[in-house]
């Protein structure tokens, strides 16, 4: 075939211009149906090839039509997003040839091309020199990298420009048969179609993984959802002003900004758990998940998989895979409560977690990695665990960052009144009752009474109350057999506090005059104020009857 001057066109495009085209020495219209043929046979292969072998199916397919008609090079390109850059992510060069860079700016080195291959028309020279005047900036792009001539033809996806087939001329200048335009442009799209199966394939399988994953963690989150929920209906807020409950309160709102681990202390019943919910709501992991765990109420043979997760067969009854408690706390904050009731084994896995936010879940070997905010409580005196060898003393430190002390009700008395009206009024409202009167007498008895269980007990005895109460007052029965007074030595404070609480009741609540509590005591009224705003003992008046 002698060299001449070809039309490139597009299956649209009649008017597009003239130029030599290049075409391997010795090729013959008779050898068009051995390309077909190949064709033919790559589109059968390319059908059901995955996403693991398309790769390496494309590469062995271009080095044989390379070999077919004795390019230097022969790769498929594809277009970045903005269409600016192309990527030479399938090559086969004949041997000795050098590779193109894999990243090339086609705006800046080869505008001219860019613009005809965007509509959709096919580029090719049998030299840089042939091409036209306004292809100036691309002439020199060719040079620089030693190309003698070549094809280029656009592959289309879904209408737009993803793809292209480059076939290169190093060694040799020859021509090419116009009717190979076509074959290669549907070479491409073979490719293309196959290239494009896989990555909806793979991004289909990302996305199965990603709702299992989001499955095993929304699961547990769900439970702990409903669970707060129904606890923040019954508790929007920390209910006293007594003195004891304000220096809490002052230490909460002074760590919940931070990112530090808090470990609070208290006897069961005094509402540690309203404290760490306090710290999460105020802190900046608010808009997260606040995870609960009892340490205490979780069996021992479960409490690692509880939290750190588990892997599907990695005990005995384990039949599908679960995300633990710290995985799902992840970004959040988790609560872990009753926390000296934690093994020696577990509290070691526990802190590697607090020091390097790692674990791994129970049946696996691969590393978990967790951002969690963790805030402990206790109703034990961990520093005496730690001395008996009940409890690691590194991870004691590691919790014992900042340390908050919930008071007991004991050490709350002009708080009870609060709480017994906000409890009132919630068993009320459940029952469909309207209670709003206390006597002086019981209002004085519940401020008397020890509260070994504290705001729990007395919640409890407040439900009762409202169960039995018929009309609109109160009728509170206190439990029997129990100590009105608490167990083993005051110290010289609680005695303080207690006697000038009795005082003040006998005088009515009244401080100054002959008939009041500063003279009863033997005290000035400034000094008993004094007193009493250091004990955290607030003045109030009481009446026969209070009522609500």
């Amino acid at each position: 075939m002698s060299r001449s001057a070809l039309r490139i066109t597009t299956e649209n495009d009649s008017t597009a211009g003239t130029f030599p085209l290049p075409v391997p020495e010795g090729l013959t219209p008779l050898q068009r149906p051995q390309f077909e043929q190949l064709i033919s046979d790559l589109s059968v292969r390319f059908i059901n090839v995955t996403s693991g072998e398309v790769d390496r199916e494309i590469i062995a397919a271009l080095g044989q039509v390379r070999e077919m008609f004795r390019f230097d090079g022969f790769c498929l390109i594809s277009l970045s997003t903005g269409k600016r850059e192309v990527m030479f992510t399938h090559s086969s060069y004949a041997e000795g040839v050098h590779p193109i860079q894999e990243k090339v700016d086609i705006s800046l080195l080869f505008p001219w091309a860019k613009a005809n291959l965007l509509r959709g028309e096919a580029v090719c020279f049998a030299s840089p020199e042939d091409l036209p005047e306004e292809a100036v900036v691309d002439r020199q792009s060719w040079q620089a990298l030693g190309i003698r001539g070549g094809v280029i033809v656009p592959v289309l996806v879904a209408g737009s420009v993803e793809y292209l087939i480059v076939a290169s001329l190093v060694r040799v200048s020859c021509l090419i048969d116009k009717g190979l335009f076509p074959r290669l442009r549907l070479l491409g799209e073979i490719f293309a179609n196959a290239l494009v199966r896989c990555s909806v394939k793979a991004e289909q399988r990302e996305s199965w993984a990603e709702i299992q994953r989001m499955k095993e963690k929304l699961q547990p989150e769900g439970e702990y959802l409903q669970s707060e929920t129904v606890f923040s209906q019954r508790h929007e807020e920390i209910i006293g002003q007594s003195g004891a409950l304000a220096k809490t309160l002052v230490l909460t709102e002074q760590v919940a900004p931070t990112d530090s681990t808090v470990l609070i202390c208290g006897e069961t019943g005094t509402g540690k758990e309203l404290i760490a919910r306090a710290i999460h709501k105020l802190g900046p992991r608010r808009n997260k998940l606040m995870v609960k765990v009892n340490c205490a109420s979780l069996p021992t043979a479960l409490v690692e998989s509880e939290l750190f997760g588990r892997e599907k067969g990695a005990y005995t009854g384990a039949l599908t895979r679960q995300a633990g408690r710290f995985e799902s706390a992840d970004g959040g904050t988790i609560f872990l409560d009753e926390i000296a009731e934690m093994s020696l084994e577990l509290q070691a896995k526990l802190l590697r977690v607090l020091q390097e936010g790692q674990f791994e879940r129970l049946g696996s070997t691969k590393t978990m990695q967790v951002d969690v905010r963790v805030i402990a409580a206790t109703n034990r005196n961990l520093a005496e665990e730690v001395k008996r060898g009940n409890f690691r003393e590194d991870l004691y430190y590691r919790l014992n960052v900042f340390q908050i002390h919930m008071p007991p009700l004991r050490e709350r008395l002009e708080d009870i009144p609060l709480l017994v009206w906000a409890f009132v009024d919630e068993f009320a409202e459940k029952m469909g009752k309207k209670i709003n009167k206390v006597s002086k007498q019981d209002m004085e008895a519940l401020q008397r009474y020890a509260w070994p269980g504290n705001v729990r007990e007395l919640r409890n005895v407040i439900e009762h109350a409202v169960i039995v109460s018929s009309g609109d007052r109160l009728q509170v029965r206190l439990p029997e057999n129990t100590p009105q007074e608490p167990s083993g030595i005051l110290t010289l404070e609680e005695h303080e506090i207690r006697h000038i609480r009795e005082a003040l009741r006998l005088t009515g609540w009244r401080i100054k005059g002959e008939a009041g509590a500063a003279k009863l005591l033997g005290l000035n009224p400034s000094t008993l104020y004094s007193r009493m705003q250091k004990l955290g003992i607030s003045h109030r008046q009481a009446k026969d009857e209070i009522s609500h």
